[in-house]
């Protein structure tokens, strides 16, 4: 396992041959993209992911789901942790995506040049994607170049609630604007010796925005964000895999062998108001 991580190291580190390759640089962009060997999370279900990005890899006999794609230099050891489960990105059918923000969509264009597969998502993360950058009403929107990442094409708008089917497999889309106005989360049946669970990819839900924004200058927006958490509160959800794995301290139940836990979609959710409320009042304080 070790020498596997290091030729990944390696690999990753190599010379970018495309431009959507380019690593984008930030304070937390070492520590996210720090290496973590891929697991089984249940059935045909993996995680394939970054150390502090997740990514999440769906197989079917006819075509794998890819759920996210890290940063720009995440793609690589993305690609890298499906061949060590014996799996090929080219095999990729459909692109999936959280939220349109470097961190989470950086990674996209080069796992869409490696597989050829179209992307899903919501109409707003639709834009900004093809844009290859977030948009205006996104509480982190910055008129400089920091929120920029490698735009994609072939992408498809997916409704509320809309399902993907491959191979026997069915995603569902769940929009959950508030973190970025596009935001989506994913949820999908897994099986596995005749015991079929239910595994949620929670976007993120965190109140992070740029100096001069306040959320209560925004109540429409600031519903819809509390409605999403009402939302993933209310999913039927074994299985969590948050957008940052810290968020449903992921590594830790893989390592503890307990990743079924019936109620983490309510306590990621009841994590997530508690931290809009508290935004909420040093927004008031100020």
């Amino acid at each position: 396992m070790i020498a596997g991580l290091l030729l990944m190291a390696a690999s990753a580190g190599a010379a970018h041959a495309h431009a959507d390759e380019q690593p984008i640089n930030c304070g937390s962009c070492a520590k996210w993209n720090a290496l973590h060997a891929p697991f089984k999370l249940h059935g045909n279900s993996f995680y394939v992911g970054v150390g502090g990005l997740s990514s999440v890899l769906i197989t079917t006999p006819k075509g794998h789901f890819l759920i996210d794609g890290g940063l720009p230099q995440s793609a690589e050891v993305i690609k890298q942790n499906i061949q060590a489960l014996g799996f090929d990105v080219r095999d990729v059918e459909w692109l999936l995506n959280s939220h349109a923000h470097y961190d989470h969509a950086g990674g996209l264009a080069s796992l869409q040049r490696m597989s050829g597969a179209p992307i899903a998502a919501s109409s707003k993360t639709l834009k900004a994607l093809e844009l290859g950058h977030a948009l205006p009403d996104d509480p982190q929107y910055a008129t400089d170049n920091t929120m920029a990442f490698p735009a994609v094409a072939s992408v498809r708008t997916i409704r509320d609630g809309e399902t993907l089917a491959l191979g026997g497999v069915t995603v569902t889309a769940h929009d959950t604007p508030g973190h970025a106005p596009g935001g989506n989360s994913w949820s999908w049946e897994s099986c596995e010796a005749g015991k079929c669970i239910t595994i949620v990819f929670a976007d993120s839900l965190n109140p992070v925005s740029e100096p001069d924004y306040r959320f209560s200058d925004h109540p429409a927006y600031l519903t819809a964000f509390r409605q999403s958490i009402a939302k993933v509160r209310a999913l039927d959800c074994d299985i969590l895999v948050s957008a940052h794995p810290e968020f449903s301290n992921l590594f830790e139940r893989a390592a503890a062998g307990s990743l079924v836990d019936a109620n983490g979609c309510r306590k990621y959710a009841d994590a997530a108001e508690a931290r809009l409320d508290k935004r909420l009042a040093q927004e008031t304080a100020e």
